[in-house]
């Protein structure tokens, strides 16, 4: 079975209907997980941890589509 990598990460937003970090440099970078299901646990951890800052928003990145994007658009060698 693949890992299938994700990345949960968050900060707080400029504007919470948009998704603009105000700080980029100052992202809290929660960590990456072997699947879906333990980003998720990560992700409302990090959030419930935040829930009286409406600026602050979590989120999970699919690390493994952007590995499989690569492999779709990288040359082949011979």
């Amino acid at each position: 079975m693949a890992v299938r990598l994700h990345l949960v990460f968050g900060g707080e937003l400029v504007d919470p209907q948009r998704s603009e970090f105000r700080d980029p440099d100052n992202l809290d970078i929660v960590g990456i997980y072997p699947n879906y299901a333990a980003a998720y646990d990560a992700w409302k951890s990090a959030a419930q941890k935040t829930v009286d800052n409406a600026h602050m928003r979590y989120f999970i990145a699919h690390l493994h589509r952007l590995r499989e994007e690569e492999l779709e658009n990288s040359p082949t060698t011979e």
